[in-house]
């Protein structure tokens, strides 16, 4: 299937069956040149970022108190956790700012149990809506690309709490390192159901080639630009 087609159907809201792995997934000399293109392209995007990161931190501390940086516990490959870094979009208090806010506005909380994400979400600061409407809040993720963590295209990285959302294709994802940008990223991000992104991951994870891995990449670089699907 090409990918540059539109993003899968989702069949009667099922989860996608597992499958296996794409031979682009599993060939140690695919495997090497993914990991080549992974350290290539993360390195000379960290020394470009190296600049607008100070700028970026010097705007995080003079908008709101809180640190730099925020970090996440994510699944990553061979069921590992791993600490996912982004620069900090929040308030300090995020959790009981979203708690009263979802008590105030009920017909919101079943959009965030679906998503686990609201439009217009009051915690997010002033400087964080501009960071995450241009992805920049996720530079922090290229050190993760460099270590080995995440490569910079795969499944979308994902909490414990997912884990029983992605039924029997859990065990193809602990089987690769997730993307920093995939399928999902580029088709929309936030403008997608819950269920497309599943499929999205599975047909990542099934039909995987290098050739797919550079076109998901120029094409995140057209959705960042435009701002598609950021929230």
């Amino acid at each position: 299937m090409d990918p540059r087609t539109n993003s899968p159907k989702d069949p009667a809201g099922a989860t996608p069956a597992a499958g296996e792995l794409s031979a682009g997934l599993r060939d140690p000399v695919a495997l090497l040149l993914k990991r080549i293109l992974d350290f290539t392209v993360a390195g000379v995007l960290l020394l470009l970022a190296i600049p607008f990161s100070v700028l970026i931190a010097l705007a995080i501390v003079l908008d709101s108190r809180g640190p730099v940086l925020f970090a996440h516990s994510r699944i990553g490959k061979g069921n590992r956790p791993f600490r996912l870094y982004k620069f900090r979009t929040m308030v300090r208090n995020a959790d009981a700012v979203l708690e009263e806010y979802l008590s105030a506005h009920p017909d919101l909380r079943a959009e965030w149990n679906e998503t686990h994400k609201l439009k217009n979400d009051p915690r997010v600061t002033r400087v964080g809506r501009l960071l995450r409407r241009s992805s920049l809040d996720e530079l922090p993720q290229l050190l993760s690309v460099l270590r080995g963590e995440m490569s910079m295209v795969g499944p979308r990285p994902i909490v414990v709490d997912e884990i029983a959302k992605y039924g029997k294709l859990f065990d193809l994802y602990v089987q690769v390192r997730p993307g920093l940008t995939g399928l999902w990223q580029a088709s929309g991000r936030t403008d997608t159901s819950y269920r497309t992104r599943i499929a999205l991951d599975r047909r990542y994870l099934q039909e995987r080639t290098l050739g797919m891995d550079l076109f998901l990449l120029l094409k995140t670089i057209r959705v960042v630009l435009l701002g598609h699907g950021a929230y």
